[in-house]
Formats: C-alpha cells, structure tokens, sequence
C-alpha cells in the first residue's frame, strides 16, 4: 500500500509531461485531474482493508500527494496566464508604437521607454549603411545613470576663477598677437590657412579677447607643456573642434625639438607626440560624439544621416585613456533630420527625428557615459558650447545682401547674437550637462565668437571640388562662413582651455 501511494507523484508527473490530442490545455489538466482522483478513491479502498496496521500515515502520504498535484497542475495554469497577459502587454506596446510613428511628432518624448546602453559593439555603420524602413520617433530613449541633475547646476568653469572669462571684448592688439605664424607651423590645415591662399588683410590676427573685469593668463607654451607633461590631451568632435586641435599644435610645436615631435595619422584619430614631455595632442573624429554613417574622417558627405543613438562604446573606447578631454557637436545636427537605428534592431528599421531631437538623444548617451566612467580627480573633461556662422549680413547691418565675405572687422555691439547660435540648443546643452556638472567644465565660447564675422576663411582656402563658373563670379555664394582662420578665434578658445588646466 504504502509503495503504491509513493509511485503516485513519479505517475503524477510522467501522465503531467504525456500530451492528449485533441484536449486544450484546461481540457487535459481537467481530465488529469479527474484520473488522479480516481486512483486516490482506488487507494483509499485499500488503505481501509490496511487500517489495522497502519491507521494515520497513509491519510496523511495520500493528503500530501493530493496537495502537491493540485499545487503543480494550479501552479502549471497560473504560469500560462502570466504568457498569455504578457503576450497581450506586448501586442499592446507596439500598438502604442505604430501609433506614435504614424501620428507623433520628429521630437515626441516618452520617458518611460528607457534601455540601457548597449555593451558590446552593434554591427557598425559605414557609408553603404542604408534604412530598410524609417517610422517616426516612437520616444525610446537610451539613459541609465543620469535620470536627476547634480546639487549646484551647471558648472561654469569661469565662476571657479572668480571671473566671467567668456564677457568682455576684443581689443586690437599687434604687438602680441598672433602667438604663431602661420608658414610656422607645420601642421597648418589649408582648409584654415587664409593668408597662403590668398587674404591680404591680416587684420582678424591682431585681436586679443579681453574679459570685463578681470586680465587672462598670457599664453605661455613651456608652462602648456608642463601641465600636459606625461597625459593625454585629446579633442574629440568635428571639424571645428580639428580646428582647435590645429590651433593647440601650431601654439605648441614651436618649443618642441624637430626630432622630439612627431605626427602619426590615422583617419579617424590623429596623434602628435612630444617625446621630451611624453605627453600627446590627439584629434578623434566623432562629429555627432554616438556611432553615425558619418565616421570616416574623410569621406562622411552622405544623403542621409544615420546613427545609433545608444552606442557609444566604438569611440569612448578611443577617448576613454586619455586624461583631458575636449569636446564639441553642434553643426552637424543643424542639417535637418536625422535617423536612429538602434543597436538591437536586426532590420534596418530606422526611425526620424528632428536635429534637435537627435542632438539631445546622444548628448544623454555621452552624458551617460561621463557620469559612469569620468572619475574628475584623475581626469579633465570640457565641453566646448556652439561655433557660431555668420551666414547673413542682414544681421550685423540690417537691409543688407551677402555674407561674412569681405568683413575685416569684429562686431562691437555687445548685445549681438545671430541666429546661426540656436538658443533652443543651447538651453537643452545646459539642461545635459547639469546632470553631469561636477565632471564636466565647459568653455563658453559662443558669445566671445559671435562678434568675430571677420575671422571665417570665406574664398580664402583650398576647396576639395572645382568652382562652378557662376560660383566664381560671386565670391560671397561659395564663402566658408562656419570655420576660422588661423592664426585667429580658435586660439582664444585654447588661451581659455589654458586658464582652467
């Protein structure tokens, strides 16, 4: 008898794992059921012929068995339930998905759609990196440890000196300005070297930046090297941040001996070595600071712009040994639209959001990985605000035509602001970096940049593809108004790196 009871849970389970055809799950789980019940009334027939011998323990085996096949076949059902609610949640969201990319906005934000960060490398995009389908941004968002902004707000590097360094004015100054000569310097770009091609006034060299009520440090290159002795100083962004990065090297090279220094390129990082300080001055080609189509330091003009809003780990792979970090990204977001194509999406399937939007999403993935890996005792980060364009001459002198082409002097008004530095993005910057403030400093360049209409290459500097005849004949419709001469605006911004290392 008491064997028998035993072998009840080993045929409990083998009947549990057996399939009935043609019976649905509650159907087979019923009849199961029923078949146990009638083996336990079995059981207890001949457990009454046993009562003599054995009066309690069989009761209490057969109630025990009777309760564990209730509890499995109760615990069997509960299960399917909780697939089948899941199943329904999940058919759900992504009703809720189809009906925000069909009816939301490039920007509309859902906060509670958060996935951490990939950590391993997605499939990498390139130049051939297409999009099978594109939806509009459904509200997913890619942040872990950056939810709530830090006691204190922004930190504005400016304040720790006890002076406002990004207020004042530009004063003309020929005796001790430019801190370089430009056929000095041996890694001058010739996207920058206006002279070489051909600007006669040299005017935009002479000034000096003058903060209101108090004197900047006067660049001094030993004392640079002193304080880079033994680190790694690199910049990290686009085009203008190389700008600056071509600047700090023709400010520095000049003290190194020519066998102690040394450039090694490559495409997507370019280092220069001072052997005597064992110190490097590296640029990382990373314009939107996230994984894009747009990462080949040379061939990045593309029809559309695609990055991974959550994948970082390509380039903070590069970044993340070196002890002073320098960064920008503006520019290339004010090009229109984007397309997110997240790290776990095997499809193509991308999604549009507008520059703004987009911006935003890797400012906070950048945000992110500065507030989980930057210890600020061991290294510097700074972040360098919007590059100023000077793309109307309408702005500066009201009723007129054209550009900065011909301009050779600053704007002296104060109260000046253009619309190439978008208000909308600068407050969303500072929103991101008062989450990470006690880590990050940031140069404020913008405005000190902003009066300086005369300091762009325009027609002066080398172009990559020929001029079509029309263009040639109106200088001001192929003008670069985004970068800097050099010598120029992009060495104040290194003189203001310089006062806070």
């Amino acid at each position: 008898m008491l064997t028998s009871i035993i072998k009840l849970p080993k045929i409990f389970l083998l009947l549990k794992s057996f399939p009935i055809p043609s019976l649905s799950a509650d159907d087979q789980n019923s009849f199961k059921l029923i078949f146990l019940i009638s083996a336990a009334r079995k059981i207890l027939k001949m457990q009454q012929r046993w009562q003599k011998k054995k009066k309690h323990f069989p009761l209490i085996a057969l109630a025990f068995f009777v309760f564990i096949a209730f509890s499995i076949l109760c615990s069997e059902s509960n299960i399917r339930v909780i697939h089948q609610h899941r199943a329904r949640s999940d058919r759900n969201v992504e009703k809720q998905r189809s009906s925000l990319s069909q009816n939301g906005s490039l920007f509309y934000s859902t906060p509670a759609h958060t996935f951490n960060l990939s950590q391993k490398p997605p499939v990498g995009l390139d130049k051939f990196t297409t999009c099978a389908t594109t939806v509009r941004y459904s509200g997913r968002r890619a942040v872990s440890a950056i939810h709530r902004e830090e006691p204190g707000g922004r930190r504005a590097v400016s304040e720790v000196e006890g002076c406002d360094f990004f207020s004042g004015k530009w004063i003309l100054d020929n005796v001790s300005y430019p801190l370089y000569n430009e056929s000095h310097c041996p890694y001058m770009s010739d996207q920058l070297a206006c002279h070489k091609h051909g600007r006669q006034d040299l005017g935009y060299q002479f000034w000096r930046w003058q903060p209101q009520n108090c004197n900047m440090k006067r660049w001094n290159a030993l004392e640079m090297w002193e304080k880079l002795r033994g680190k790694r100083l690199m910049f990290v962004g686009d085009s203008l941040n190389r700008g600056q990065w071509i600047s700090m090297l023709c400010l520095l090279q000049s003290v190194i001996p020519r066998d102690k220094q040394s450039i090694t390129p490559n495409s997507e990082l370019t280092i220069f070595r001072a052997e005597n300080y064992n110190a490097t001055i590296e640029f990382l080609w990373a314009p939107l600071l996230v994984e894009s189509n747009s990462d080949d330091a040379v061939d990045h003009r593309m029809n559309e712009r695609i990055l991974r809003p959550d994948a970082i780990l390509r380039h903070s792979s590069r970044w993340e040994h070196a002890d002073i970090l320098v960064f920008n990204s503006y520019l290339w977001w004010r090009q229109g639209s984007v397309k997110l194509l997240w790290s776990d999406d095997e499809n193509g399937a991308c999604e549009e959001i507008s520059g703004l939007g987009g911006m935003e999403l890797a400012m906070e993935t950048w945000a992110d990985w500065v507030a989980s890996h930057v210890d600020p005792q061991t290294k510097k980060v700074f972040f360098v605000t919007m590059s100023p364009t000077h793309l109307g001459k309408y702005e500066w002198e009201a009723g007129s035509e054209g550009n900065c082409y011909n301009e050779t002097q600053p704007i002296h008004d104060e109260r000046y602001w253009g619309t190439g530095s978008d208000l909308p993005t600068m407050r969303m910057i500072e929103k991101v970096l008062s989450r990470v403030s006690s880590k990050v400093s940031v140069l404020n360049i913008t405005q000190l940049s902003e009066y300086r209409k005369d300091g762009h290459p325009t027609i002066y500097r080398k172009f990559w593809e020929p001029l079509e005849p029309e263009k040639v004949t109106n200088p001001a419709s192929y003008s670069d108004c985004i970068h800097w001469c050099l010598p120029g605006v992009p060495d104040v911004w290194n003189e203001l790196l310089f006062q806070f290392l």
